[in-house]
């Protein structure tokens, strides 16, 4: 364990920003509980959801190997104020069960439709942080009609849109550098079945390790607004993030405003990013109001 913090600095932050929280968000998580929670049958597995709020539809896809609570605990409360509120837990995380089904972003980006169908919800925004914004770039790519407005949260469509450290950081990991972690704590508390965790973290790891590329012109077709918010420390190369950001409509003519915005957070990391609930939400509706 020693030797892989000391080559992979890092997944290090990472895991220990997520220590502090996971605590803060689970405890949040438990002041708030759905009106509805259960099983959406989608394209050969069973996709868990859980719904907060009434009013215009919102959904959240979390990061890579989190939970609801996790990733979503501190601002579920408060959008469902005003929104009704879909948190899915994706293949294998959670809830939702492992499978040896082929994990790509095309097929979890179909789970999402397909839960949308059955909520019968006919479009919604959506709301992708981390591994759940590349899903949610692919969503707006192959399911345009179903969205209305796109929140991605320090993430990247392809990967040389991270850091080359990070990418790096990708290749060193190993499903023992789990072990002991929030991430082991809050699977072993839902998951359907316990035994599957290993297998689980070789499928994600083997998904993190795998170049991948939406391309720029799918991205350029996007016609929903887009919000692009990035802690300034995050690991995502920020000439990259620029370019994304025109290439979805944003600094163009500066007489007329964009469709698309930037946010780039001062001081924040990957994880801490998502523990500055008030400015995420300040900007998330500033620009979905």
């Amino acid at each position: 364990m020693k030797n892989l913090f000391k080559t992979n600095k890092f997944l290090k932050s990472i895991l220990i920003s997520v220590i502090v929280m996971s605590t803060t968000n689970q405890s949040m998580a438990q002041q708030s509980k759905p009106i509805e929670s259960g099983y959406a049958p989608v394209n050969g597995i069973k996709v868990y959801y859980e719904v907060y709020g009434q009013g215009m539809p919102i959904v959240l896809l979390h990061g890579a190997y989190y939970t609801i609570d996790m990733n979503w605990g501190q601002l579920i409360p408060e959008l469902s104020k005003t929104r009704k509120v879909i948190a899915i837990e994706m293949q294998g995380h959670g809830h939702t069960p492992f499978s040896e089904r082929k994990l790509s972003r095309t097929t979890l980006a179909s789970d999402v439709e397909a839960v949308m169908d059955y909520l019968k919800i006919d479009s919604a925004d959506v709301v992708g942080y981390s591994f759940g914004g590349s899903v949610a770039y692919q969503f707006a790519i192959q399911s345009p009609k179903r969205l209305r407005k796109l929140i991605i949260i320090s993430a990247t469509y392809k990967s040389s849109g991270w850091l080359p450290e990070v990418t790096e950081g990708f290749k060193n990991m190993k499903p023992e550098l789990f072990d002991n972690t929030p991430l082991k704590t809050a699977y072993d508390a839902v998951a359907p079945d316990k035994t599957k965790w290993t297998k689980f973290l070789e499928q994600m790891i083997g998904s993190a390790t795998t170049p991948f590329d939406l391309g720029d012109s799918n991205i350029a077709k996007i016609t929903a607004p887009v919000l692009l918010i990035s802690g300034d420390n995050d690991g995502m190369d920020k000439i990259e993030l620029v370019k994304t950001y025109q290439l979805l409509g944003g600094a163009g003519d500066f007489r007329i405003t964009p469709k698309s915005q930037l946010a780039i957070v001062p001081g924040q990391g990957h994880v801490s990013l998502m523990m500055q609930t008030q400015t995420l939400l300040g900007y998330m509706e500033s620009f979905l109001n």
